[in-house]
């Protein structure tokens, strides 16, 4: 029995016998054959074509490199000689599918074993892709064998999933960690609002959902976000163009795969706008791209830079033999140095003559001052070693003896490779569970040199083995976009400062929005703050709205002006009742003084002169004491005056009422009943105001409801009923007192006191009517102003109707003070 290989077999790039053999797939060119099948005869296998890819070369001959580098190690597969079989993928899922069956099966195009076809020539393992869409698209094949694929660049998060690619390993991190990378880089600097292109394939699309992801958790915004391919026609690509062209936003986030990448950059080159480019490790650190001066300032992660010793001589160690025995060599010679090995082989070509010297050129497979992606594939080419090692290998006695006749399957490699925990020239090699590597990312800067040729510069790092908000560092000046110093900006709205708060725009995203100031009583102290909080209740902004201060305290106090006035007005309306006081002792004796009740005069005076001093305390700060006396002393000394006055009318009357015949009213109403009566009146009040400080006194508070921005030291009448009925019983005796002495206002008397008495009433009764409304309706300090005044008013009311008349007669008219004059009706 025989097998025969189904279908035309693929050559491979570059291949050498072994032991064991390692495949490898590298993207050797940037497109597929476009082939139109017409299903008439059989179709030829995907090929690919298109531009040579220099840089994929230098990562296949890293990894022959390697392989030659275990081949001649005494410790490393001592006795074992490695071979390889490296094709050339052009980053296609198709050609990467075909290279997959045609290292399963070998390359034997009939090959049997007994009654059992076996893979004779099948790979132990294989180093590739450089893209994860042709990645996932090998291991889905090359795992039903049981075959490891160990990518050096394809990142996709979705390949950690052990589910469906069990037999993946990589050696490049997880678009996860460079997805948050990246997003932490965008928010370090402050950028909130962002534009994304990405590759529309497996390593765009699940790159692009990581980071956006990742920048929704950190409060950013996306104002677009396009996907492309290079295949794509050139109107789309264009649209992609003009979508970053028009955009607001001055940080694009690219996403891509460096095939991709060149095909946008080569339409933007047309019309270059000024954007910060940042970029993803599939094509920040692509020299080719250097060239494009428009993106200078780029910043992007990217796999550590690292040194493989020797790589550069062994790159530079071709011959003319050794280029012309290898197709992939000769294209690449050619496409170099722009002339052809053959004779005739194309007349637009000149036939190159031997002077070409590699060592003088400037190519992406000659630069190896940034081995990044190559140092993946060396360590790549060493973990499938130290794996098939660790599977045909044994130490006895301090000595390693392998047998390169035993039969290996790849599934023990799979499971040796599974344990390797390696370092290669400083750099570790291990995988976690999900076959993934510890992600560390450098952060890479375009600048430009002196000479005014762009370079990559390692401003900083990201590692994700520290601990949480620690991963990320920037240790070097960075160069941004323009050559500028400073950090650009790209914000949809400017930062909201301290004192006002955002308030979304509508149908935006929550990065845009509007600056909107604190309500009063109400700040913020934070820039962009989402919303104001109010000022505690004895607190009130400042001006800015960013601050609380203690609000104002409010009282009136000796120091302001209307208190001074209301004070001077007291104790001059004291001293002018005390000076009455005096002129009537001095005339005690004369008819004026004796006719208008000397007794109940002085002590109206005595009342007058307390109530003029009683204002004084209703001026300072209030206290629980001043509060208590300010109103119950006004209160009983008010009686106390009212009740003289009313004495004195009631005099009058039962005077006049004496005088008529058979009339004896004087004696029911003499000096112990006047002083009977004040004493009672008086002692009613005074039982009023003990009831209302027993039950429910004054005291002092703070009125935070009057005014927002300030507190008012006021006394509360504690029981409003107590205070209205001390109120309600003065007004009751004005009131009487008022009619009395309207009654008595015409009696024929020279010095009765019944008219003074009723224009002193009217005002007292006029004063204390109005005090009442604005007693209520002034806020503030002056509801205790309005108080004072109405004590003042009423007082000197009292002292000017009644007493300084008789004062002007006593001292200027003293003819009239005579018991002649008094005596004389008219």
């Amino acid at each position: 029995m025989k097998c025969d290989l189904q279908g035309t077999p693929r050559f491979t790039a570059l291949l050498m016998s072994g032991d064991f053999v390692v495949g490898g797939a590298f993207s050797l060119h940037y497109t597929q054959d476009a082939v139109i099948y017409n299903y008439t005869k059989k179709p030829e296998p995907p090929r690919c074509t298109g531009r040579f890819n220099a840089r994929g070369l230098r990562f296949a001959r890293a990894m022959i490199f390697a392989i030659e580098e275990i081949n001649n190690s005494s410790e490393l597969l001592p006795g074992i000689k490695l071979g390889y079989q490296i094709y050339d993928s052009c980053i296609s899922a198709p050609v990467s599918a075909h290279m997959a069956f045609q290292m399963t099966n070998g390359q034997d195009p009939v090959f049997y074993r007994g009654s059992n076809c076996s893979q004779s020539g099948a790979v132990m393992a294989v180093v590739g892709d450089d893209g994860s869409t042709p990645s996932i698209s090998m291991a889905r094949i090359i795992g039903s064998f049981n075959i490891p694929l160990v990518s050096h660049y394809a990142t996709c998060a979705c390949l950690s999933d052990k589910q469906q690619f069990p037999t993946f390993f990589r050696t490049i991190p997880s678009d996860q960690f460079q997805a948050d990378a990246l997003a932490k880089l965008v928010k370090h600097f402050g950028w909130t609002w962002i534009g994304t292109v990405y590759s529309d394939s497996d390593y765009g699309n699940y790159g692009m959902a990581s980071f956006l992801e990742a920048v929704h958790r950190e409060g950013i915004c996306v104002e677009y976000s396009e996907s492309f391919f290079r295949t794509d026609p050139s109107a789309k690509i264009r649209r992609v163009a003009d979508v970053i062209r028009r955009s607001t936003a001055m940080v694009v986030v690219a996403f891509t795969a460096s095939g991709d990448m060149s095909v946008l950059l080569e339409e933007l080159a047309h019309d270059p706008p000024p954007r910060q480019w940042i970029g993803s490790e599939g094509w920040v650190t692509d020299p080719n791209f250097l060239k494009f001066s428009f993106c200078a300032g780029t910043i992007g992660v990217a796999i550590q830079k690292s040194v493989i010793p020797g790589l550069r001589d062994f790159l530079l160690d071709l011959s003319p033999a050794e280029v012309a025995a290898s197709s992939v060599l000769t294209e690449f010679w050619e496409d170099s140095f722009n002339c052809s090995l053959k004779i005739n082989d194309d007349p637009n070509k000149k036939v190159c003559d031997g002077t070409q010297d590699i060592k003088f050129l400037k190519s992406p497979y000659t630069e190896t001052s940034q081995l990044r992606i190559t140092n993946m594939v060396y360590k790549a080419v060493y973990a499938v070693a130290h794996a098939i090692h660790n599977a045909v290998c044994e130490e006895t006695n301090g000595t390693t003896r392998c047998d390169k006749g035993v039969r290996l399957e790849s599934k023990q490699v799979l499971t040796e490779l599974r344990k390797v925990n390696i370092s290669q020239n400083g750099y570790p090699v291990s995988f976690d569970v999900n076959g993934d590597p510890v992600a560390f990312y450098e952060l890479v800067n375009w600048q430009k040199s002196e000479s005014g040729v762009i370079e990559l510069v390692t401003v900083g790092y990201y590692d994700a083995a520290l601990p949480k908000g620690q991963e990320f560092h920037i240790n070097r000046n960075i160069t941004w976009v323009g050559g500028a110093t400073w950090v650009p900006v790209s914000v949809c709205s400017e930062s909201c400062s301290p004192g006002t708060h955002k308030v979304l725009q509508k149908g935006k995203p929550i990065c845009c929005y509007n600056c909107t100031p604190c309500p009063e009583g109400e700040i913020s102290n934070m820039t962009d703050s989402s919303d104001c909080f109010p000022c505690h209740k004895e607190f009130w902004p400042n001006s800015e709205k960013d601050v609380c201060f203690p609000k104002l305290v409010e009282y009136l106090s000796y120091d302001e002006v209307l208190a001074i006035i209301l004070a001077a007005f007291s104790v001059f309306g004291a001293c002018l009742a005390i000076i009455t006081a005096a002129i009537f002792l001095r005339h005690r004796t004369t008819p004026v003084v004796k006719a208008n009740n000397s007794e109940l005069s002085f002590l109206l005076l005595f009342s007058l002169t307390l109530c003029f001093l009683c204002s004084l305390t209703f001026i300072g700060a209030p206290s629980e004491w001043s509060c208590m006396l300010r109103h119950t002393a006004f209160s009983i000394i008010f009686v106390l005056c009212i009740s003289c006055v009313l004495g004195k009318t009631i005099v009058v009357l039962m005077a006049f009422k004496s005088t008529l015949p058979g009339s004896n009213a004087m004696k029911w109403f003499g000096p112990p009943q006047q002083r009977m009566s004040v004493v009672c009146l008086t002692i009613i009040q005074v039982l009023i105001c003990t009831v209302w400080l027993l039950l429910s006194p004054p005291f002092p508070m703070k009125n935070l409801s009057t005014y927002k921005e300030k507190i008012i030291l006021e006394c509360a009448l504690g029981s409003a009923v107590g205070f209205w009925a001390v109120l309600g019983y003065i007004g009751l005796l004005a009131v009487f007192c008022f009619v009395l002495a309207v009654l008595a206002r015409k009696l024929p008397d020279n010095f009765n006191e019944a008219k003074l008495i009723t224009f002193s009433m009217l005002i007292f009764c006029a004063v204390w009517i109005t005090f009442i409304p604005a007693y209520v309706s002034s806020p503030g300090k002056f509801t205790v102003a309005v108080e004072i005044f109405a004590i003042l008013a009423s007082s000197f009311g009292l002292i000017l109707c009644i007493f300084v008349p008789k004062c002007f007669i006593i001292l200027f008219q003293p003819e009239k003070n005579s018991k002649k004059y008094l005596m004389n009706k008219n």
